[in-house]
């Protein structure tokens, strides 16, 4: 009965404790629910998006099984096998050309031309607006129609085709050989999950009509897509050997629903990698708030736990009565942070399913929620350990002498290393469940050797602050001598806005940077355009009308096919190790070219170029960034699928390639031969005066109406408008953590309200005027955010410094904006919070103070 009766003890203890209400925890919940609440739903949206994914599959693949030949359509025989193995079968095609107002024949603009059969969609719907308004089948709108002796095919568009051609629904539309009635604009295409980014808007005609267009010549890059929804019971696994035995060299890549759009998988998976390492970030930074806050119950508590000494409680029971009550309230804040971050998919769901055209799976997963709190637990832990060891060491004889003596002991060794078990079990949960370990190892280094730089800096000021010779002007001494009192918020301050500050400076920084080299650098060195799809008849004749248009300074064209890499020395993909960072080389097919001599600029740093007359076995110039990656060089082999037909080829050398001038780069440059007598088309760059760009673009048309023009500025222009997107979204994600800082910011200077108001309660008695008083706490606040801002942009550059060079090995630019900002928001805030204690300790009465002393 007596041991039962010690078990209980704490607990009874602590609950009496907590009917005392929550004072002095509300930045303690708010911060723990703020962390788990970003990590919880940020979990529960990836996992959302990846279920409506694999939900979803048949439609965004448009069937089970996806083959895509490039360059070339699939043969009678290989066409009459996939129908007789199916139970059915949908074509489409894909290409970029122009497309013209007949009425205006020089407004022009380049679309993703998308050519359908009857069939399609297989899985999910396709839908257009007609022109009263109302939802349409897409194939109602494709269909020819012969009307009053007219003969006309339908074609369905993007609603912001119609503004840049000047046309209505109704009117006219010109591709290649053929004018189209545009008879709708696409509101849903099932089997196109994303548009991070698109070259040109959508055009959607009938498959039966591409013939006619002209558009389909030998070498010309169009994508066609052979879906199939097998017959029931029939194996996806089975059907791709039986495939694979059927048709060896056919060269067409084969995709099911078990990956149905990887390279949104891949993004889901990095970005909730990088938001959820954002949301332990503000969990660390919210952690300071804990801290503070357990310390300052516990400072409260002090005549309590000396009681509870004095009657003979050991020091182990008092460690578990506020480890109980700490633990309770955490379990309340993880709570409150769950049901938050699991209504993130519901709240965000249906905004994502519209823009990304497939519905999210929004039913609570519990691997996210028991992430997060597992994160939200561990945080609460290592936070308040210190602290709760401390208590347990005060003396009983505080209850006797407290405002005499104070408590500097160190907790016990155990305490100590219970403290470094949970964060290094924190550490280790945030870089295990990630996709990319070592970068999620770096992302917590980094963000604890800031919490550490901004603890020193703190311990700096105050030393320095203490050090300082005696200084005249009463505001400014006052506000010296505030930073390195007993009980400053010096520390608390200067930790919690710190890190939020350098995550903000340092996605600015990344950002100012990208945008300046795609928006200053680029235009003054790129083309203004790439055109592609020359056919190699025409070759002469664009040369001729191009060399000869006005004010047109160089002109770079090259043959060009693609091709994809199946093997490296007799290993396929999926067998080796590949960097990260040349992933995508492997990831579909990629343009290849053929070449006699090397450009003068052409950096050749492994091996030798072959002769100008060249004309034995196939050899390959590698990106030397990919040679590098792979660990291969000259004398290595690589097996490339040509059209349908694996061709091996030997590295004869490694080139670096300089991608960001916008010039004509290829990853891999054949030697003269084997893609000389291959189909293909002609890709060139045309520099000229920005003033004659459209006239040129008219020209080529108006003579070559299958080529297509890529303006390379307005290509830049929606590029950059797509990383101010994700810079924003960066920053928004970012300042999660900044939020916390916050609430830790807020909670300091609460804990420290009571001596404000005594300090200005003393100062005004002795003489000194409320303005007098009111500037040196103002001075006080305007310096810990003036040296926080400091440091902040000093790390936060540092960061941003290493991920431009070394990460995305790019030239870094210094920009004094996101600094400037940085500091007007640190002090700012710090003013802000700091002012509005001040105003309420200002208005304390003196006497209500003085009377209880």
């Amino acid at each position: 009965m007596a041991t039962d009766s010690r078990f209980w003890l704490p607990f009874r203890i602590a609950r009496r404790e907590l009917r005392g209400g929550l004072r002095g925890f509300r930045v303690f919940l708010a911060c723990l629910a703020l962390g788990v609440a970003a990590i919880a739903g940020v979990g529960s949206l990836s996992q959302a998006l990846l279920a409506g994914l694999q939900d979803n599959g048949r439609a965004l693949l448009g069937g089970e099984v996806e083959l895509r030949l490039i360059h070339r359509e699939a043969d009678d025989q290989e066409v009459a096998w996939l129908t007789e193995e199916t139970a059915r079968l949908s074509y489409t095609a894909e290409m970029r050309t122009m497309a013209s107002n007949p009425d205006q024949p020089d407004i022009r603009r380049l679309v993703e031309l998308k050519a359908v059969d009857a069939a399609y969609p297989l899985f999910g719907e396709a839908a257009a607006t007609d022109d009263a308004g109302q939802t349409m089948n897409v194939q109602q709108g494709l269909e020819r129609r012969v009307e009053g002796g007219g003969d006309s095919w339908g074609a369905i568009v993007d609603d912001s085709l119609l503004t840049r051609l000047e046309l209505e629904l109704g009117d006219r539309i010109a591709i290649g050989n053929l004018t189209y009635e545009i008879r709708g604009t696409l509101e849903r295409e099932p089997d196109r999950a994303a548009r991070a980014f698109t070259l040109g808007p959508r055009v959607m005609i009938p498959a039966a009509s591409l013939d006619e267009t002209g558009l389909i010549i030998p070498g010309s890059l169009i994508y066609h897509h052979y879906r199939l929804d097998l017959p029931e019971g029939d194996d996806i696994g089975g059907f791709r050997e039986r495939v694979g035995e059927q048709f060896p060299a056919a060269g067409w890549r084969i995709r099911d629903i078990a990956n149905p759009a990887p390279g949104m998988a891949r993004f889901i998976g990095q970005t909730t990698m990088f938001m959820t390492l954002v949301g332990l970030t503000a969990l660390l930074v919210g952690g300071v708030g804990i801290a503070n806050a357990i310390r300052s119950y516990l400072d409260e508590k002090t005549t309590t736990i000396a009681t509870l000494k004095c009657l003979g409680s050991p020091a182990s029971t008092i460690f578990q009565v506020y480890l109980i009550q700490v633990l309770a309230l955490a379990g309340a804040g993880i709570a409150i942070g769950l049901v938050f971050g699991a209504g993130i998919p519901l709240l965000a769901g249906p905004v994502l399913a519209e823009r990304l055209n497939f519905d999210l799976v929004a039913d609570p997963q519990a691997m996210p929620l028991v992430l997060a709190a597992a994160f939200g637990f561990l945080t609460a832990l290592a936070f308040s350990l210190w602290p709760l060891g401390r208590a347990q060491q005060t003396p009983a004889a505080r209850l006797f002498r407290a405002s005499l003596q104070a408590n500097r002991r160190l907790p016990p060794v155990w305490v100590i290393l219970a403290l470094i078990a949970s964060a290094m079990a924190l550490c280790a949960l945030a870089v295990l469940g990630a996709n990319d370990p070592r970068f999620a190892a770096g992302f917590v280094v980094g963000a604890v050797g800031a919490l550490v730089a901004f603890w020193l800096l703190a311990r700096a000021v105050i030393w320095v602050a203490r050090h300082l010779p005696r200084i005249r002007r009463p505001s400014l001494r006052l506000a010296v001598a505030n930073l390195h009192r007993p009980g400053s918020a010096t520390a608390e301050v200067t930790v919690s806005l710190g890190l939020g500050l350098t995550v903000l400076v340092g996605i600015a920084l990344i950002e100012a940077n990208l945008q300046s080299q795609v928006l200053e650098d680029l235009p003054e060195e790129a083309p203004g355009f790439y055109f592609i799809d020359i056919q190699p008849e025409q070759t002469e004749a664009f040369d001729r009308l191009v060399g000869e248009f006005p004010q047109v300074d160089r002109v770079e064209r090259v043959p060009m096919l693609r091709g994809r890499i199946v093997e490296v020395n007799g290993q396929s993909p999926d067998e080796l190790e590949i960097p990260e960072g040349i992933r995508w080389i492997f990831q579909g097919d990629r343009g290849l070219t053929w070449q006699r001599e090397p450009k003068q600029d052409m950096e050749v740093v492994a091996g030798d170029w072959w002769a100008p007359d060249y004309d034995g076995p196939p050899l390959v110039s590698l990106d030397a960034e990919v040679g590098q990656g792979l660990g291969i060089g000259p004398g290595d082999r690589l097996t490339i699928n040509l059209l349908g037909r694996n061709v091996e080829v030997t590295i004869a050398n490694l080139r670096v390639i300089e991608w960001a001038d916008l010039t004509i780069n290829f990853v891999m440059i054949f030697s003269p031969g084997l893609l000389e007598r291959a189909p293909q088309s002609h890709i060139a760059t045309v520099h000229l005066d920005e003033s004659q760009e459209a006239a040129l673009e008219q020209s080529v048309s108006r003579a070559f109406p299958n080529v297509s023009a890529v303006r390379v500025k307005e290509a830049v222009a929606s590029f950059a408008d797509m990383l101010s997107n994700v810079a924003v979204a960066l920053s928004a994600t970012a300042s999660l953590a900044l939020a916390a800082g916050v609430l830790v910011l807020a909670g300091a200077i609460a804990a420290g309200h009571h001596r404000r108001i005594y300090d200005a309660v003393v100062l005004k008695v002795l003489g000194a005027t409320r303005w007098t008083v009111a500037r040196g706490f103002l001075l006080e606040y305007g310096l810990l955010g003036l040296l926080t801002a400091m440091l902040a942009g000093l790390v936060g550059t540092v960061a941003a410094y290493f991920v431009v060079t070394r990460v995305m090995d790019n030239s870094f630019r210094f920009f004094p904006e996101p600094l400037l900002w940085t500091t007007l928001a640190a002090c700012g805030l710090v003013l802000l919070f700091g002012g509005a204690g001040i105003w309420r300790a200002l208005s304390a009465k003196a006497a209500v103070q003085l009377r209880n002393q």
